[in-house]
Order: structure tokens, then sequence, then C-alpha cells
């Protein structure tokens, strides 16, 4: 008999080592919520994501049912913009106690809610499904989810939509920005002018470095190269795309600003704090309302 014979003969059946290979398999691993052998500090982003959110949120439903000290000279908070009291005066005569923020505050709330770094968060950070890469998820919240299909998860396939009205937002966001230059006493720039223009500015960065808006540029295009349009539309794409890289970060800096703008501006209409201007022609002042 030769030594391959020999050897094969004297192998053990097939069934007997799959049995002894399952006896001496490691028990399986029940993933519970939070395990995890990362030895990072992991759980800090979405606890410091909740406590933003939630105190933003805390805030934010305070302010705007305050219905006061949100306009003062040429400046508006930004939870009231756009100005639906200027717009519509009967509505408002009629009806005192309704706040103008209740009927536009839907707006960023729907596009920010939706928006796909916000779903990063919502998931991570509130549903814990799961907070962090290889840490275990919320099994309840894991059950429930079924996908973007049924309410209320259905409701994030709108964003592209809630998109259109941001775009709104942002063009008064801009004529605000240009009316915070024009005092009762003449032209000028104040430390309210660069608050509102901060707001401006990285609310703009956030809604156009949205996904949503690179689709509509050419993530659509089943071709680039097909007409000089699609080539234009490629390298919009690709220039938004770089914007897009820092989606998140303008997320959390739009809403700091957004929240420092009402404050200074509630502050100054209160009269806690002053606005120090510099008026064109006639030199600094304080508060020229």
């Amino acid at each position: 008999m030769s030594s391959s014979q020999t050897s094969a003969s004297s192998l053990p059946p097939l069934s007997e080592v799959k049995t002894a290979s399952l006896n001496t398999s490691p028990a399986l691993q029940v993933s519970t919520l939070g395990s995890t052998e990362r030895p990072d500090a992991w759980w800090i982003e979405p606890v410091l994501s909740v406590a933003a959110l939630l105190g933003f949120s805390v805030y934010v439903t305070w302010a705007v049912s305050q219905n006061a000290n949100y306009h003062i000279g040429p400046f508006l908070s930004p939870l009231y913009s756009p100005n639906l009291q200027e717009y519509f005066p009967k509505l408002f005569q009629a009806l005192p106690w309704l706040s103008p923020a209740y009927l536009v505050l839907w707006v960023p709330l729907l596009f920010r809610g939706t928006c796909y770094y916000a779903r990063r968060v919502a998931y991570r950070s509130f549903l814990m499904t799961p907070s962090a890469c290889a840490v275990g998820p919320s099994e309840t919240a894991s059950a429930l989810y079924e996908g973007e299909t049924k309410f209320p998860f259905a409701v994030m396939n709108l964003h592209r939509y809630f998109f259109y009205l941001a775009l709104v937002l942002v063009f008064f966001h801009w004529k605000h920005l240009v009316d915070a230059f024009f005092y009762p006493q003449g032209v000028g720039v104040g430390i309210g002018t660069l608050v509102v223009g901060i707001d401006t500015v990285f609310l703009t960065l956030y809604v156009f470095s949205c996904h949503s808006w690179r689709h509509l540029l050419a993530g659509k295009l089943d071709c680039f190269t097909c007409s000089a349009v699609d080539k234009m539309r490629h390298g919009a794409y690709k220039r938004q795309s770089k914007l897009n890289e820092s989606h998140g970060h303008y997320f959390w800096f739009s809403l700091a600003a957004v929240w420092f703008a009402d404050v200074y501006i509630r502050q100054v209409a209160s009269g806690n704090w002053h606005d120090t201007v510099y008026l064109f022609g006639q030199g600094l002042t304080t508060n020229p309302f």
C-alpha cells in the first residue's frame, strides 16, 4: 500500500470532522446594546449630537413661542424668516397670539430632518442602530426599522422636495443680509450685520452642499460626455462633490449660526446688548435704530 493511500485511510470520516468542528467552536456571542471591544471613546460623538440637538430644539421651541424681540431695525431673526407678518399683516392682527415662526419653521425642520447627514445622526445617536461601527445596536429599534418604505421613515424620501423649499429660505436670508446694511440713520456695517452674514453664508453652504443638489446637477445623467451641456454639468457635479465632503460640518455650523443670530437679535431687541455700527460717512455709533 502506498504512503498516500495509508494517509488517506488514516483520516477520520468527514461527518466526524464536522461534528468535532462544531463542538470545539466558541459560543455564539449575542450582541447587546453598546457591547463592543473598541478601546476608543466612540460614544462621544453620539452623546454630543443628542445633547446639541435636544438643546437646540428646546431653545427654538421657547424662542418661537415668545413671538417678540425677533425684529429690530434692519435685523430679523432667522427663525422668523421670511417675516410673514410683513406680508400678511391682517392675518396676524386678527390672530395676535399666532407666532409667524410657526408657519415657516416647518420648512427648515423637514429639510434638516430628512437630510442624509441628519439621518446618520438620527440612526446612530437617537435610534442607536448602531451608535458606531462594531458597537452593539438597539435590537428594538432595529426590529422596527424596515427601510424607508413606511411612515415615519418614508418621509425621508421627500428630502429633494424640501430642498426646493430650502432654496426659498436661502433667497430670503440673502435679502435679510442686504437689509442688514441699511440702518434708519444710513448705510453701515455693524456687529449685527456680521452675525446675519455668517448665518446666511453657512446656510447657503449647507443647502448647496446637499446631496439632492448634486443629483440635480448631474447625478441622474447616464452620460457625462454626450454633449457640451452634459460635460458642463459633470464639471459642476465634481465641484459640488468637493463641497459635499463637508456637508456634515456645514450642518452643525449653520445650526450654530442660526442659534447665535437669534440670540444676538433677541438680546439687542430686548435692550440687553448694544449693536455697534460703523455708518459710512458718520463713524461709529451704538444702536442706530
